[in-house]
């Protein structure tokens, strides 16, 4: 019970950790006493709470343009508008914004005036989501953290869009209209720090190139993909957290190792087209293999090797770590097989 209190806390920790290293510095606010009356100017079409003065609310206002942002502004809301352009003007006193949310625009490419968002050296959260955007904005900020492009039209990634971005661990691209020709081999180049990949809901039919060395989460949901390459994850050797359900996986397209990948601890294959349960880590904590298309499962080639010499009593500390398993949507008719329940002794749920 400890065990898995211990992993939930942790994967609460790694989950938020792009947060967190961030708002703690976001909440460093400014002393209001260093303020004049004039930085207290409040654009007519948003509102300026007394009570949170660093903060800008202009969003579902119908907005066509931005207005001018006071310098002692660090969080701007303009979300759920009809903006289509992002000027320098506006910005030429914002020199203190941490925060900006433009989803749910019209903002395109052509919109963006260079160095518009560039300008903003300390500018750590950037929200263009639900956008018209056709490819990743360029030049960005050196000092953003997290990029969040869901749900555009993203077909494009230019070479170097991501070369000053050493201090990214959050990039969001799901819901968009990515191909494999998307990336080159440096595409990520630059990214030293990013933890979190999501590139769900595009149309990859190969997994991404040369991802960065510290990806602790990739999301490739709903794609395309039909294989993962020899050795893929010695680039990734951080890689804790791997979903890639609703894709095209076989057998065949499986790397001989299958996922015997010691820093997984989360491995998500669901509504792929599996007939066999493929190698897994003896670290691995919860696997999802449901709606596939496997009949039986073969424990003898599943169940990670563990040193023989161990007593009985010390097998549940250093033997398999799987405690969640679901199997639900094959063709496998229960009951399980005893032998499954004698390999991963720290088993708490099978899903068949």
């Amino acid at each position: 019970m400890a065990t898995t209190i211990c992993f939930i806390l942790w994967v609460v920790f790694v989950t938020d950790t792009v947060w967190t290293r961030s708002v703690r510095q976001v909440y460093e606010a400014s002393d209001p006493e260093d303020w004049t009356m004039h930085d207290f100017d409040c654009p007519r079409e948003c509102f300026c709470p007394p009570s949170f003065p660093t903060a800008l609310y202009c969003e579902n206002r119908g907005l066509k343009e931005i207005p001018a942002i006071p310098s002692r502004i660090w969080y701007l809301y303009l979300e759920n508008n009809l903006i289509e352009t992002i000027p320098e003007k506006p910005f030429e006193n914002a020199t203190q914004l941490r925060w900006i949310n433009l989803n749910k625009n019209k903002i395109t490419n052509y919109g963006i005036e260079k160095g518009a968002l560039s300008q903003l050296k300390k500018l750590l959260f950037l929200f263009l989501e639900d956008n018209e955007l056709e490819e990743v904005p360029s030049p960005l900020p050196r000092s953003l953290e997290q990029l969040q492009l869901a749900r555009n039209k993203v077909s494009r990634i230019p070479q170097g869009t991501f070369s000053n971005l050493e201090n990214l661990t959050l990039l969001d691209l799901q819901h968009n209209k990515l191909l494999d020709n998307a990336f080159q081999r440096d595409t990520f180049k630059g990214l030293k720090n990013l933890m979190q990949l999501n590139m769900a809901k595009n149309a990859l039919r190969n997994m991404p190139p040369r991802l960065p060395a510290n990806t602790m989460q990739l999301f490739l949901d709903n794609n395309s993909i039909e294989g993962i390459p020899e050795n893929y994850f010695n680039v990734i050797p951080k890689v804790a957290f791997l979903r890639l359900n609703h894709n095209k996986l076989s057998d065949a397209g499986l790397p001989s190792s299958g996922f015997n990948v010691s820093s997984i601890l989360d491995l998500q294959l669901s509504h792929n087209q599996l007939t066999k349960v493929p190698k897994i880590s003896a670290h691995l904590q919860h696997l999802h293999l449901d709606h596939n298309k496997i009949r039986n499962v073969n424990v003898s080639v599943i169940c990670p090797s563990t040193p023989t010499t161990l007593p009985v009593e010390d097998s549940f500390s250093y033997g398999p770590h799987l405690r969640y398993l679901r199997l639900d949507g094959n063709e496998i008719k229960p009951p399980i097989p005893m032998d499954l329940m004698t390999c991963f002794r720290l088993l708490q749920a099978v899903i068949i």
